[in-house]
């Protein structure tokens, strides 16, 4: 057949139609003896349910073609030896990922050893949210999980209330959240746990989890610690999920339905709503009374697929917090076996607050087919509201005494002398609108190279980002302190208030910022794959005409060939956190438009090793060491109760960070992932014009003696913290399960009320220690249920019934201090506990 123009072009067109259709992304890696070690060639690799295949070696080598943007289950066959599939999560089109896979002989009874490079991580810990589901949790916040999953994560002095968390020595404040690339904000007034609701992440629609503890990447936005990267679900199938239990409950919708003529004009949807109730927790603290907290949100995530290279994302969130209070009484007792104290008191009035956010984003992605330098476009435009209402009128009749601790006496336990009565009355009228309103255009540019052996590769990203600010602030509260019929400060000439804060502030701002980063991965096979990260940010205020720049790095280093599975990693860079609406405000509510940015210079080196422990069936562990140092300035001192961040206003401390992290997790039986972390800690600070001091004794006449100190501890100096979350199951019966939450942690420091400048945080709480407990039974699962064509519960995938037990040795812990002080100016920090031992039933139906 004679070839003639018009036919050339025909095929030429009908090729690029083909290739246009096939979105891609390479698999390589080497296949082994399980039992020898040595390279097994000839084994297929193949994706289940394609027409093409892969061949090893003489060394085991491979390369593979896989679809891109989808899940997948690669499978290795081999004569002789036992099928093996390996369950692969999506790839992006263009990249490479490593899998080693050790066969197990026909014959032999040992399992598969499956091993995946991690390198393509980026330094960050991930994690499948599916396999957290069932830890025990008094919030339902994935952020209380992760004091369990990553490095350096502390709840802070909220315990388990909270779902702020302090990351490597820096406060809630310091952290970035992301979903689906939009930038996460949370209200500003909460000042104790009990106010807490529902975090803007939903657990049921994430489809994974990245942590990093320092030295991110430039692509990351401008805080001082942390960033916490979530990526929701892309449903291609109809599911749902149904939670309840004593605490509240949750339902959630998924799927995905084709529109038009094009098998990629594809609309997806996530729908979830939670409901949570914590009045039955809140019943065990000391201060009795009636609880009605009831927090509430909903939220879509939508999108469309116009083609295999634009889509459209809609992201949404309704998200309200009541939390209405009545106190009645409270009995609290503390001290020590020589001298115990105990403070009563009696309330009238009552709070009521109510915290309201909404958030709505869209976004526009563009991926282009697959070429050999392909451009990546994301636009990304977001607004998001929080309209915050507090509102406290409480009294409180008190009296602190001591208490009769003989044992043998007829008064044992009562109050034999009065230390000091009085009249505690605080009233509270807060109102705060934030409004925030963003575009962000993202790119990002891929440059291939190499060649059969060896692979070189650039992605360039980028980032120009608008935005604009509105606050508006309304502050009225007032305290009187009474002692002994006095009130405090006492003045002849009239009654005086305690403490007044009456201002109004209204802030309009714009920010812009961007940010350019290159990542050049270079792997060679059998000796290394390095992955080199180097970028820049800038931000620009108008409102303090500040224009501050950091740039970052960060080198990921694998050696290949070895028999050690081991990644090295080197990280640092300047991290400059511009001020929001909460640092500019002093405590006399006036605010500091000329704050600059707070500043932190990061190093950190880590090691991840990848190991397999056990001779008969080896179980894969991963553990991560990292070290890191940050050296502070143009900090703005902070003072934390409970959860209430009260920030100085002013440019007035520098610091510095050091600390170890260390993490193991894996498989201590099969088929249940557990995780052990171990963090060190020292946090410091010294205000500037302040010579700090520190008590070290009193002499003969009952003076005073003290020593200069250069640096104090921060807020959130924490020396150590310990968190393991276990999972095991009986050997003969795997449906039925134990998870354990196990938390210690040292005292955080805290200073005396009015005097925290000279003897700054002088003080500490004692060391914070808890265990929740949970028992799970697996009621069904379509997979494994030999019934399950006659079970009631057919209709469902899976159905867990758990029984969970909250502070199992009913430790009471503290959150922070109710002050009170004499006529003749003696204070007495009295503890703030947090909640007792509570059981909670739970049910998890998925569908």
């Amino acid at each position: 057949m004679r070839l003639t123009p018009t036919l050339v072009v025909l095929l030429v067109l009908l090729c690029t139609c083909v290739r246009a259709q096939v979105e891609t992304a390479t698999v390589t890696g080497k296949v082994t003896d399980l039992v020898t070690d040595m390279p097994v060639d000839f084994t297929t690799v193949y994706v289940r349910g394609a027409t093409s295949a892969a061949e090893t070696s003489e060394t085991g080598r491979y390369v593979a073609t896989v679809p891109a943007g989808e899940a997948f289950i690669l499978v290795f066959s081999r004569i002789g030896y036992r099928e093996t599939e390996v369950p692969v999560a999506e790839l992006p089109a263009g990249t490479r990922k490593q899998i080693d896979v050790a066969l197990a002989p026909v014959e032999s009874d040992l399992e598969v050893i499956v091993r995946e490079s991690k390198i393509e991580e980026g330094g960050m810990v991930r994690e499948d949210p599916a396999q957290l589901r069932l830890l025990p949790s008094v919030t339902g916040n994935l952020e209380n999980l992760l004091p369990s999953i990553a490095l350096g994560v502390s709840s802070g002095a909220g315990g388990e209330l909270t779902s702020q968390y302090n990351v490597r020595g820096g406060n809630y404040d310091e952290n970035l959240v992301y979903v689906n690339d939009f930038e996460i904000y949370r209200p500003q007034l909460i000042r104790q746990g009990q106010q807490e609701g529902l975090t803007f992440a939903n657990p049921k629609l994430m489809r994974s989890l990245s942590f990093s503890s320092g030295g991110f990447e430039a692509r990351y936005g401008d805080k001082l610690s942390s960033v916490l990267d979530i990526k929701y679900k892309r449903p291609d199938s109809t599911r749902a999920s149904l939670e309840a239990s004593l605490l509240g409950g949750g339902a959630h919708l998924e799927g995905s339905k084709r529109l038009g003529r094009s098998s990629y004009q594809r609309l997806r949807y996530l729908v979830g709503a939670r409901y949570k109730t914590t009045r039955y927790l809140l019943g065990s603290l000391e201060t009795t009374g009636e609880y009605l907290p009831n927090f509430f949100d909903i939220q879509a995530y939508v999108t469309y697929d116009f083609s295999r290279t634009l889509q459209l994302g809609l992201l949404g969130n309704y998200n309200q917090s009541v939390y209405n209070f009545s106190p009645v009484r409270r009995e609290t007792a503390f001290g020590g076996f020589f001298e115990t104290l105990q403070l009563v008191s009696v309330f009238d009035g009552a709070e009521q607050d109510d915290f309201l956010t909404q958030m709505g984003g869209l976004s526009l992605t563009y991926i282009p087919e697959r070429t050999a330098n392909p451009l990546f476009l994301k636009f990304l435009t977001s607004a998001f509201r929080s309209d915050e209402n507090e509102g406290i009128s409480i009294g409180g009749r008190y009296v602190l005494g001591e208490l009769d601790t003989d044992l043998g006496s007829d008064n044992f336990g009562e109050i034999t002398r009065t230390v000091g009565t009085g009249t505690q009355q605080e009233y509270v009228r807060n109102f705060l609108d934030i409004q925030v309103y963003n575009a962000e255009l993202r790119g990002g540019l891929e440059i291939n190279g190499g060649d059969a052996t060896t692979t070189r590769a650039h992605f360039l990203q980028w980032s120009v980002k608008a935005q604009h600010e509105r606050v508006n602030d309304y502050i009225h509260e007032w305290e009187r302190l009474d002692s002994a019929g006095y009130s405090l400060p006492f003045d002849e000439d009239g009654v005086r208030l305690f403490s007044t804060l009456d201002t109004e502030n209204e802030l309009i701002s714009n920010r812009f910022s961007a940010f350019f980063q290159d990542t050049y991965t270079w792997r060679e096979e059998d000796r290394a794959d390095i992955r080199l990260s180097a970028g820049v940010r800038a931000v620009a205020w108008d409102l303090n005409n500040n224009v501050d720049v950091s740039p970052r790095a960060q080198l990921l280093y694998k050696p290949l060939g070895g028999s050690a599975d081991i990644t090295y990693k080197l990280a640092g860079g300047l991290y400059v956190q511009q001020p929001f609406y909460r640092e500019m405000r002093a405590p006399d509510g006036t605010v500091n438009t000329d704050l600059r940015s707070q500043k932190s210079l990061h190093f950190v080196g880590g090691i991840t090793s990848d190991f397999y422990y056990g001779k008969r069936n080896p179980k894969k562990f991963r553990l991560i060491t990292e070290a890191y140092y940050k050296s502070l300035w143009d900090l703005v001192s902070y003072e934390i109760e409970n959860v209430r961040i009260q920030y100085s206003g002013l440019n007035d401390a520098s610091g510095y960070v050091a600390g170890l992290d260390f993490r193991l997790n894996g498989e201590f039986v099969p088929g249940a992932d557990s995780w052990l972390n171990l963090s060190l800690l020292r946090a410091r600070e010294r205000l500037l014009g302040v010579e700090h001091r520190e008590v070290i004794g009193r002499g003969e006449d009952g003076e005073v003696i003290d020593e200069v100190k250069e640096y104090v501890p921060r807020p959130t100096d924490q020396l150590f913290q310990l968190s393991l979350f276990f999972q095991d199951y009986l050997r003969n019966n795997p449906n039925f399960r134990t998870h354990v939450n196990l938390t210690v942690g040292g005292g955080l420091p805290f200073g005396i009320q009015g005097n925290n400048t000279v003897y700054r945080n002088t003080l500490r709480f004692d060391t914070y220690h808890r265990i929740d407990i949970g028992f799970s039974l697996r009621l069904f699962d379509e997979a494994t249920s030999r019934n399950r064509a006659t079970s009631p519960l057919r209709f469902t995938r899976s159905t867990y019934l758990s029984l969970e037990v909250y502070n199992m040795m009913n430790v009471s812990n503290q959150a922070g201090n109710t002050w009170i002080k004499t006529i003749f100016q003696q204070q007495y920090a009295v503890p703030n506990r947090l909640t007792g031992r509570r059981v909670n039933l739970r049910l998890l139906v998925e569908i």
